[in-house]
């Protein structure tokens, strides 16, 4: 592809792909090359180094997330909304959590959904920094929960990226860690129940659910004796 024939948003989209592949660790711009057709240094026509690529790419993954209108939802259905779509972006995005760990990440995609955040919150009744505060503990907990998850998936692509294979490599990750939670008799227990506990069939017993419930109780019962004050 022709240097001339590029965009800027290509590139940057490209690079998710790449990221979307093989982790911040396996972007560079000679990979990037290759996955756009040109040569490696045509990408320094459109971004200075691969910290800005990384940057540019991980603000684009926010536009994809789907806003609620806080002005026809009750806040805490827009405020599980927002953190469900965060938790899914970043299942189809594992390296954003590696980014935002290393790099600034900021720029009209972030402050997009930053700003209906304050707006749910705010509609909600928080006032000042306490509507700051409230979207910010929520974004943490969907950052938390989202981090087993990542983590597995950025193992997977260091392996491939080694030349190894992630499916052969499994059972002795799965031992290692079997071995490990077997000497603690509370982890062992659930180790040798084969049965998955009953509870995990009732609404919102699942481990982001149960948590973004809890999140979102917690947040209403500091709302409410805010407002009783």
């Amino acid at each position: 592809m022709p240097r001339e024939t590029l965009t800027k948003e290509q590139v940057v989209r490209a690079a998710v792909e790449v990221l979307d592949a093989e982790g911040v660790a396996g972007l560079n711009v000679r990979r990037l090359g290759t996955q756009l057709g040109v040569a490696s240094t045509a990408m320094y026509y459109y971004v200075k180094n691969k910290n800005e690529l990384v940057t540019l790419a991980a603000d684009l993954v926010w536009h994809e997330i789907e806003l609620t209108d806080p002005a026809t939802t009750d806040w805490r259905s827009a405020a599980a909304t927002l953190a469900r779509e965060v938790h899914e972006m970043i299942g189809r995005h594992f390296w954003l959590l590696a980014a935002m760990s290393t790099h600034v990440i900021y720029g009209p995609g972030k402050a997009r959904f930053d700003e209906c955040g304050l707006e749910v919150f705010e509609g909600a009744g928080f006032v000042g920094a306490d509507a700051d505060r409230a979207a910010a503990t929520l974004l943490m907990f969907v950052i938390g929960a989202a981090q087993g998850s990542a983590a597995e998936r950025a193992w997977e692509a260091r392996v491939r990226r080694d030349g190894g294979d992630a499916g052969s490599r499994q059972p002795d990750a799965l031992a290692y860690v079997t071995e490990a939670a077997a000497q603690f008799p509370r982890l062992r227990a659930r180790l040798d129940s084969s049965a998955p506990d009953a509870v995990e069939t009732l609404p919102g017993s699942t481990g982001f659910e149960f948590g973004l419930l809890t999140v979102l109780d917690g947040l209403q019962s500091r709302l409410a004796a805010a407002q009783e004050k």
